[in-house]
């Protein structure tokens, strides 16, 4: 499965009232492994970027001015989301001004060359419900390292969103292990006895060991401290 994470940095907040992009980032995931293939575009908006938008990227007028215009790629743009889930932080935002890009091209809307897009906001909503879900918050939860995010950048934050949403799903891995061990077992007719061999016991090493608790830790700060081996392992204490 082709996932793009997608970011957008523009000169405003309003793509109806003539507001830009003025900085595309896309992240690739395949088959939930990040594969390096991403793509990285700043855009000449041809025009000046509203303070507040300015503060949040500090992208200038200067900088960008001689930058490609949306219309010198938007066919790159098309090719490399084509068929791919988009995952998006916010989506009616960007995909409000890709589809005001596109239809200044003459193109159709956005979601016409893609396989669906996830908006991770929802889905954090729901997974944290009453709390603040701004991607930074997200990233302080679930300890994913944004030292770097001084000012917002289209790449970086598709960079972190992939991040956020590998924590958010990361029980998916479980569910596709234990699917792919049923279809293995279903192929499998003969019955072979194991006690004709002798098996070695493979112990963790100390790094690995330490993983596995900082996995299991990550588990029982997001649920609340409700997960059942820490209660199992108290009760024991």
């Amino acid at each position: 499965m082709r996932q793009i994470f997608l970011d957008t940095e523009t000169t405003g907040f309003y793509a109806e009232t003539g507001d830009r992009i003025v900085e595309i980032g896309c992240v690739e995931l395949l088959n939930r492994k990040l594969t390096g293939n991403n793509l990285h575009i700043y855009l000449n908006p041809e025009r000046d970027s509203d303070e507040g938008a300015l503060r949040v990227h500090g992208l200038t007028t200067e900088f960008l001015k001689d930058k490609p215009k949306f219309g010198e790629v938007v066919d790159q743009l098309l090719d490399y989301i084509a068929s791919a889930e988009i995952i998006i932080h916010n989506a009616p935002f960007d995909v409000g001004f890709l589809n005001k890009e596109l239809e200044l091209q003459g193109r159709p809307r956005f979601t016409t060359f893609v396989d669906g897009i996830t908006d991770t906001l929802v889905m954090a909503k729901e997974m944290f419900p009453g709390k603040r879900n701004s991607l930074d918050a997200l990233c302080d939860r679930l300890e994913v390292d944004n030292s770097g995010r001084t000012l917002h950048g289209a790449l970086l934050d598709a960079e972190l969103l992939a991040d956020v949403y590998i924590n958010m799903t990361r029980g998916q891995d479980a569910l596709l292990m234990e699917v792919e061990s049923t279809d293995a077992q279903a192929r499998t007719s003969e019955r072979i006895d194991l006690s004709r061999f002798q098996l070695p016991v493979i112990a963790a090493s100390e790094q690995e060991v330490t993983q596995h608790e900082d996995v299991l830790a990550q588990l029982d700060k997001s649920s609340g401290g409700k997960t059942i081996w820490r209660n199992t392992e108290n009760s024991v204490a």
